[in-house]
Order: C-alpha cells, then sequence, then structure tokens
C-alpha cells in the first residue's frame, strides 16, 4: 500500500514523463505563439478525463481497473476489455522506452547503441517492478524534490532571456489552429492517466485517491504549461515548432558570465528523473493488468518475459524518429482517447445503469 501523497508524486511525475521534452514543439508546430493557449486548453479538458476516472474509482472502491471491467461486463466481454487495457499499457511502456533512447542517441550519447541503452534501462525497471508498488513510491518520494528544485533553477535561470513581444500577435489565425494543437495533448499524456487506476487501489486512504489524482495531474499539467510558455517567450515560436527538443535547447541558452554556461545537465537530469517514473509506472501496469487479465496469483512470473519482449518490440516497432513523431502527433491520440475516454465512459455508463 501506498499513501496518498506518494501517489499524488506519482501522478505528477507521470504527467510530466516525456511530455517535458517534447510537447512544446508538439503543440507550437499548430499553434504557433499561441501554444500556451493550447497547453491551457489540453490541461482543462485533461481534467475532465480525470473527473472520469475519478468517479469509476469512487464506485468500485478497492478494485483495480481491470478487475471492475470483467464487473460490470462480464467473464468474456470483460476479459477482452481487460486485455484492451494490457495492450495500451504495454505500447505506452514501449513508445516510452523508444523515446528515452531515441533522446540519448540524438541529443548526449550519439555513438552509443540505442539497443545499450534500452538495457540498461529496462535493467533498472524490471528490478524496482519486482520489488513492487511500495518501493516505486518510496523512490518517488526520494527524487521529486530533486525535480522540484530543478524545475525553479531551470526556470529561474531563464527568466534574463524573456520577450512577451514574442507571444504577439494572439490569436492571428483564430481560435482552430489552438484547439487542433491541443487534441493531441489530450492524448498525451492525460487519456494515459487512466491506467493509474490500477494503482488507484493501492493508496491507503481510498477517499484520498481521488483528490491526489486530481491535484497531481494539476500540477503535472502546470509545470508542462510553464515549460511550453517558456519555450515560446525565449526561442519564439518559429524555432520552439522546428526544434526536436525544445526544452533541451532551451537548457543550453542558459549563460550567466562565463562560469555559468552549458547546463543543460540540468534539463536531462529532470528528464532521466521523470522519465524513468513514468516508464516503471507504465511496465508495472502492463504486468499487473495482464496478470488479472489471465487469473495469476502472482504478477512477478511475467516480469522478466514482459521485459524481454519489451526490449525487443521497442526496438524493432520504430524504424527512425521521424516515424515516431509522426505517430504520436497523428495516431496515438485517436487511439489514447478511444481507450481512454469512450472506455471508460462505456464502464461508468453500464455501471450505472446496473446499480
Amino acid at each position: 500500500m501506498i499513501e496518498a501523497s506518494q501517489f499524488k508524486k506519482m501522478v505528477s511525475l507521470f504527467v510530466i514523463g516525456t511530455s517535458l521534452i517534447l510537447l512544446p514543439s508538439m503543440l507550437a508546430s499548430k499553434a504557433k505563439q499561441d501554444a500556451w493557449i493550447s497547453s491551457i486548453v489540453g490541461m482543462i479538458v485533461g481534467l475532465v478525463l480525470v473527473g472520469i476516472y475519478y468517479a469509476l474509482g469512487r464506485l468500485f472502491p478497492g478494485k483495480t481497473l481491470v478487475e471492475y471491467s470483467k464487473e460490470i461486463l462480464g467473464k468474456w466481454l470483460g476479459t477482452i476489455v481487460s486485455f484492451l487495457w494490457f495492450t495500451y499499457a504495454f505500447i505506452l511502456t514501449v513508445l516510452v522506452l523508444r523515446n528515452l533512447g531515441d533522446f540519448l542517441t540524438s541529443s548526449m550519447f550519439p555513438e552509443t547503441p540505442i539497443q545499450a541503452i534500452h538495457i540498461v534501462y529496462l535493467c533498472i525497471v524490471v528490478i524496482g517492478v519486482r520489488y513492487g508498488i511500495s518501493n516505486i513510491a518510496r523512490t518517488v518520494d526520494i527524487f521529486f524534490p530533486l525535480v522540484i528544485i530543478l524545475l525553479i533553477v531551470f526556470v529561474s535561470l531563464l527568466l534574463h532571456d524573456i520577450e512577451f513581444d514574442r507571444l504577439q500577435p494572439m490569436l492571428a489565425k483564430g481560435i482552430q489552429p489552438v484547439l487542433q494543437a491541443a487534441y493531441p495533448y489530450i492524448g498525451f499524456p492525460f487519456a494515459e492517466l487512466v491506467l493509474l487506476l490500477m494503482i488507484y487501489p493501492k493508496v491507503k486512504r481510498t477517499k484520498e485517491a481521488g483528490k491526489s489524482l486530481l491535484t497531481g495531474t494539476l500540477f503535472g499539467g502546470l509545470v508542462l504549461f510553464v515549460i511550453t510558455l517558456l519555450s515560446l517567450l525565449v526561442l519564439g515560436a518559429e524555432n520552439t515548432a522546428s526544434e526536436l527538443y525544445p526544452s533541451f535547447r532551451l537548457a543550453k541558452k542558459i549563460q550567466i558570465g562565463e562560469f555559468i554556461q552549458r547546463v543543460e545537465v540540468i534539463m536531462a537530469v529532470i528528464w532521466f528523473i521523470t522519465i524513468f517514473v513514468k516508464l516503471v509506472i507504465c511496465f508495472y501496469i502492463s504486468v499487473q493488468s495482464l496478470s488479472q487479465t489471465l487469473n495469476l496469483p502472482d504478477y512477478r512470473s511475467l516480469v522478466l518475459p514482459l521485459g524481454m519482449i519489451l526490449y525487443a518490440v521497442a526496438y524493432f516497432i520504430v524504424p527512425n524518429i521521424s516515424y515516431l513523431i509522426s505517430f504520436d502527433a497523428k495516431v496515438w491520440p485517436l487511439y489514447a482517447l478511444t481507450i481512454g475516454l469512450v472506455l471508460p465512459l462505456l464502464l461508468l455508463g453500464v455501471a450505472i445503469i446496473k446499480k
């Protein structure tokens, strides 16, 4: 079992995750200087989604997403839907791992094979998942203050480079580009939060779990808003849209005198921590959902085999980074909203009718 405060921190780092380094470019490519408005719209819709997940969690206290999918829909249909939860979690784990490998090989370790990066990270993740959710939560407790401190330092060092003129003209092309940019943001990362209903019953005080889910989502969304706004104010809309990793480029711009410069390691450390948390949570949920779908007594027997499959799939599923970016922007939002919005609404509707 974990504390509500630990769950809130897990939710926050899960939301920040890979979005911290990918989101500004994704939003600015369509909304340009209005990308900060898109981030607000996406966050508001994301909080509505979390409200739906909260309602499901309250209806079935002490049960996971897979368990009450079977209870609501019956054995056979419930098993099919449960397998869809596992598939969703596993594909997300693959994408997170691949994003990590692509970032490191393109930005920091260009001569290191991506397979080596994957296997080192996966070894840590597999060990973490085998130790269970309580140990993962305690790890998050240790890392969370460090992330906050580094974010504050990162933002503070960029304040003198801000130019508010870069946000002009506001809504030059109307509201449509803003909404178009917000659409993939809703799917990535907010529609992914439905998977945290697998951890929801692990919170000691279930009544506080819903509040932690909401506040954790809000905090993570605010961090992404600040990074997006900062990218626009410092780099400008065109540079933010053209950069693959805008927030990493932001870190490279930090220079105070002759002694504080090239501090992109700050962003790298933040991202290492947040992506580790998201990766280990996604993998834990993948293993748990498959274990409960198959009615296995212990999920640990699946950890190593699924980890080996994950290593192979992460390498072969994405031919290159351009394909991954296109998939994240066009295919993933539709898939994520189908699983993260349509299915929860279906479960909630059937549960209300049955009760």
